[in-house]
C-alpha cells in the first residue's frame, strides 16, 4: 500500500490557517488509519516550508511514497482533498 501523507504548512496568527483547521480535522477522521497529517508550522520549521517552496499559508501537500503528488495555496475546500486523497491512495 502506498503511503500518503498530507502536510498542512501554518503559522498560529494566519487567519485563514485557521478556517482551514476544521476541514483538516474532519479527514482526519475520514481517512484515519490510511492518511498520515501532519501539521508543520512554517515559524518553527524554516527549512522544511523552504525545502517545500511555501511562499504563503496555508499550503497543503498531498506526498505520495516520498514525492509530491499534489499541492494546494490557501483555504481547500473538503471536497478537493477528499478527492485528491482518494486518488492518492489508489
Amino acid at each position: 500500500m502506498s503511503k500518503v501523507v498530507l502536510m498542512d504548512f501554518f503559522a498560529e496568527w494566519c487567519g485563514p490557517c485557521k478556517m482551514q483547521d476544521p476541514i483538516i480535522e474532519e479527514l482526519k477522521k475520514k481517512f484515519e488509519g490510511k492518511v498520515e497529517f501532519k501539521k508543520i508550522d512554517v515559524d518553527n520549521n524554516n527549512e522544511l516550508a523552504a525545502k517545500f517552496t511555501v511562499h504563503a499559508i496555508p499550503t497543503l501537500v498531498i506526498e505520495k511514497d516520498g514525492a509530491v503528488f499534489k499541492r494546494y495555496t490557501g483555504v481547500t475546500r473538503a471536497n478537493v482533498l477528499e478527492s485528491d486523497l482518494n486518488a492518492a491512495l489508489k
